[in-house]
Protein backbone atom coordinates (compact mmCIF):
# COMPACT_ATOMS: atom_id res chain seq x y z
CA UNK A 1 0.00 0.00 0.00
CA UNK A 2 1.18 3.68 -0.71
CA UNK A 3 0.04 6.77 -1.21
CA UNK A 4 1.11 9.43 -4.11
CA UNK A 5 0.96 13.19 -3.77
CA UNK A 6 1.00 14.45 -7.77
CA UNK A 7 2.15 18.02 -7.95
CA UNK A 8 0.82 20.49 -10.78
CA UNK A 9 3.36 23.50 -10.37
CA UNK A 10 2.23 26.83 -11.18
CA UNK A 11 2.93 30.03 -9.58
CA UNK A 12 -0.42 31.19 -9.46
CA UNK A 13 -2.42 27.69 -8.81
CA UNK A 14 -0.54 24.82 -7.79
CA UNK A 15 -2.25 21.77 -8.04
CA UNK A 16 -2.14 18.67 -6.04
CA UNK A 17 -4.12 15.33 -5.77
CA UNK A 18 -3.46 12.25 -3.53
CA UNK A 19 -4.37 8.71 -4.37
CA UNK A 20 -3.94 5.46 -2.60
CA UNK A 21 -2.42 2.11 -4.41
CA UNK A 22 -2.30 -1.61 -3.84
CA UNK A 23 -1.08 -3.63 -6.31
CA UNK A 24 -3.02 -2.30 -9.38
CA UNK A 25 -5.58 -0.92 -7.64
CA UNK A 26 -5.92 2.82 -7.49
CA UNK A 27 -8.39 4.87 -5.38
CA UNK A 28 -8.69 8.49 -4.63
CA UNK A 29 -8.04 10.39 -1.47
CA UNK A 30 -7.87 13.99 -1.99
CA UNK A 31 -7.29 16.84 -4.37
CA UNK A 32 -6.85 20.84 -4.42
CA UNK A 33 -5.42 23.46 -5.49
CA UNK A 34 -2.46 25.85 -2.90
CA UNK A 35 -3.36 29.55 -3.97
CA UNK A 36 -1.30 32.44 -3.78
CA UNK A 37 -2.86 35.71 -3.50
CA UNK A 38 0.54 37.83 -3.76
CA UNK A 39 1.82 40.15 -6.53
CA UNK A 40 5.63 39.80 -4.89
CA UNK A 41 7.11 36.36 -6.31
CA UNK A 42 8.70 35.50 -3.51
CA UNK A 43 5.75 35.60 -1.25
CA UNK A 44 4.22 33.21 -3.65
CA UNK A 45 7.49 31.19 -3.45
CA UNK A 46 6.24 30.83 0.39
CA UNK A 47 3.20 30.01 -0.20
CA UNK A 48 3.34 27.19 -1.75
CA UNK A 49 6.15 25.80 -0.04
CA UNK A 50 4.04 26.05 3.09
CA UNK A 51 0.81 24.86 1.54
CA UNK A 52 2.83 21.88 0.07
CA UNK A 53 4.50 20.99 3.54
CA UNK A 54 0.74 21.38 5.52
CA UNK A 55 -0.96 18.72 3.17
CA UNK A 56 1.78 16.07 3.25
CA UNK A 57 2.49 16.82 7.05
CA UNK A 58 -1.42 16.05 7.49
CA UNK A 59 -1.30 12.86 5.84
CA UNK A 60 2.04 11.72 7.81
CA UNK A 61 0.52 12.51 11.12
CA UNK A 62 -2.92 10.07 10.24
CA UNK A 63 -1.22 7.74 8.52
CA UNK A 64 1.73 5.34 8.53
CA UNK A 65 0.95 4.13 5.16
CA UNK A 66 4.53 5.10 2.54
CA UNK A 67 4.01 8.33 0.40
CA UNK A 68 5.78 9.58 -2.68
CA UNK A 69 5.50 12.01 -4.48
CA UNK A 70 5.35 12.85 -8.11
CA UNK A 71 5.67 16.63 -9.84
CA UNK A 72 5.37 17.83 -13.64
CA UNK A 73 8.79 18.53 -15.35
CA UNK A 74 8.68 22.51 -16.91
CA UNK A 75 8.58 22.98 -20.15
CA UNK A 76 10.01 25.96 -22.29
CA UNK A 77 7.12 28.28 -22.37
CA UNK A 78 7.03 31.09 -25.31
CA UNK A 79 7.15 33.62 -22.03
CA UNK A 80 10.36 33.01 -20.70
CA UNK A 81 9.38 35.08 -17.81
CA UNK A 82 6.59 32.55 -16.80
CA UNK A 83 9.10 29.79 -17.61
CA UNK A 84 11.49 30.99 -14.97
CA UNK A 85 8.35 31.74 -12.59
CA UNK A 86 7.07 28.33 -13.01
CA UNK A 87 10.37 26.94 -12.74
CA UNK A 88 10.56 28.75 -9.10
CA UNK A 89 7.01 27.62 -8.37
CA UNK A 90 8.34 23.87 -8.85
CA UNK A 91 11.17 24.10 -7.22
CA UNK A 92 9.68 25.33 -4.06
CA UNK A 93 7.46 22.70 -4.20
CA UNK A 94 10.03 20.06 -4.57
CA UNK A 95 12.36 21.91 -1.75
CA UNK A 96 9.01 21.04 0.74
CA UNK A 97 8.62 17.48 -0.14
CA UNK A 98 12.05 16.27 0.11
CA UNK A 99 12.23 18.09 2.99
CA UNK A 100 10.00 15.99 4.35
CA UNK A 101 11.58 12.68 2.91
CA UNK A 102 9.44 12.01 0.41
CA UNK A 103 11.27 10.71 -2.69
CA UNK A 104 10.39 12.89 -5.67
CA UNK A 105 9.65 11.23 -9.58
CA UNK A 106 9.74 13.84 -12.16
CA UNK A 107 7.64 13.43 -15.37
CA UNK A 108 6.89 15.54 -18.60
CA UNK A 109 3.38 16.44 -19.18
CA UNK A 110 3.46 13.99 -22.42
CA UNK A 111 4.38 10.77 -20.17
CA UNK A 112 1.53 12.03 -18.04
CA UNK A 113 -1.09 12.71 -20.81
CA UNK A 114 -0.05 8.85 -22.41
CA UNK A 115 -0.05 7.39 -18.79
CA UNK A 116 -3.73 8.22 -18.41
CA UNK A 117 -5.20 8.83 -22.29
CA UNK A 118 -3.23 6.66 -23.81
CA UNK A 119 -2.32 9.67 -26.03
CA UNK A 120 0.04 12.39 -25.20
CA UNK A 121 -1.49 15.31 -27.05
CA UNK A 122 -4.47 15.21 -25.14
CA UNK A 123 -6.29 18.42 -23.85
CA UNK A 124 -6.52 19.37 -20.74
CA UNK A 125 -10.73 18.40 -20.75
CA UNK A 126 -9.50 14.49 -21.63
CA UNK A 127 -7.12 14.45 -19.23
CA UNK A 128 -9.59 15.92 -16.50
CA UNK A 129 -12.27 12.91 -17.97
CA UNK A 130 -9.65 9.91 -17.51
CA UNK A 131 -9.28 11.11 -14.16
CA UNK A 132 -13.15 11.21 -13.34
CA UNK A 133 -12.95 7.64 -15.04
CA UNK A 134 -9.92 5.78 -13.85
CA UNK A 135 -10.95 7.45 -9.99
CA UNK A 136 -14.80 6.39 -10.28
CA UNK A 137 -15.33 10.42 -9.43
CA UNK A 138 -19.20 11.65 -9.27
CA UNK A 139 -17.14 15.52 -9.59
CA UNK A 140 -15.03 17.10 -12.08
CA UNK A 141 -11.94 18.20 -9.98
CA UNK A 142 -10.67 22.21 -10.85
CA UNK A 143 -8.71 21.51 -13.71
CA UNK A 144 -5.19 21.80 -11.99
CA UNK A 145 -6.09 19.36 -9.23
CA UNK A 146 -7.09 17.03 -12.23
CA UNK A 147 -3.45 17.68 -13.52
CA UNK A 148 -2.35 16.96 -10.13
CA UNK A 149 -4.22 13.23 -9.88
CA UNK A 150 -3.35 12.53 -13.73
CA UNK A 151 0.67 13.13 -12.66
CA UNK A 152 -0.06 10.87 -9.29
CA UNK A 153 -1.91 8.32 -11.58
CA UNK A 154 1.32 8.45 -13.73
CA UNK A 155 3.42 7.49 -11.28
CA UNK A 156 0.94 4.81 -9.87
CA UNK A 157 1.21 3.58 -13.71
CA UNK A 158 4.87 3.92 -14.21
CA UNK A 159 5.50 1.91 -10.41
CA UNK A 160 3.66 -1.07 -10.98
CA UNK A 161 4.85 -1.45 -14.31
CA UNK A 162 8.85 -1.54 -12.85
CA UNK A 163 7.41 -4.11 -10.09
CA UNK A 164 6.11 -6.14 -12.32
CA UNK A 165 9.06 -5.92 -14.93
CA UNK A 166 11.59 -6.08 -12.16
CA UNK A 167 9.28 -9.16 -10.63
CA UNK A 168 9.78 -10.77 -14.27
CA UNK A 169 12.88 -10.54 -14.73
CA UNK A 170 13.66 -12.12 -11.12
CA UNK A 171 11.94 -14.79 -12.22
CA UNK A 172 13.76 -15.04 -15.38
CA UNK A 173 16.86 -15.68 -13.66
CA UNK A 174 15.47 -18.17 -11.53
CA UNK A 175 14.77 -20.56 -14.23
CA UNK A 176 17.38 -19.60 -16.64
CA UNK A 177 20.02 -21.59 -14.67
CA UNK A 178 17.49 -24.81 -14.99
CA UNK A 179 16.57 -24.48 -18.88
CA UNK A 180 17.87 -27.43 -20.65
CA UNK A 181 20.87 -26.65 -23.23
CA UNK A 182 21.58 -23.07 -21.83
CA UNK A 183 24.80 -23.04 -20.67
CA UNK A 184 25.28 -20.73 -17.40
CA UNK A 185 28.40 -20.55 -15.16
CA UNK A 186 26.97 -20.78 -11.07
CA UNK A 187 28.68 -18.18 -9.23
CA UNK A 188 31.27 -20.45 -7.66
CA UNK A 189 32.28 -21.56 -11.06
CA UNK A 190 32.45 -17.90 -12.37
CA UNK A 191 34.83 -17.31 -9.40
CA UNK A 192 37.32 -20.28 -10.12
CA UNK A 193 37.27 -19.33 -13.80
CA UNK A 194 38.69 -15.77 -13.36
CA UNK A 195 41.44 -17.06 -10.47
CA UNK A 196 42.59 -19.65 -12.63
CA UNK A 197 43.02 -17.02 -15.26
CA UNK A 198 44.44 -14.63 -13.77
CA UNK A 199 46.98 -17.10 -12.01
CA UNK A 200 47.71 -18.07 -15.54
CA UNK A 201 48.39 -14.59 -16.33
CA UNK A 202 50.88 -14.07 -13.60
Amino acid sequence: MTLIIGIDPGSRMTGYGIIHTQGDKISYLDAGTIRTNSANISERIAQIFVGVTRIVKHYQKYSDTPMHAAIEQVFMASNPDSALKLGQARGAAIAALTALDLSVSEYTARQIKQAVCGYGAADKEQVSAMVCRILSLQVTPQADAADGLACAICHAHSSHSMHKLLGNTALLGRSSSKKKGRWRLADDDLLLFKNKHQTNDE
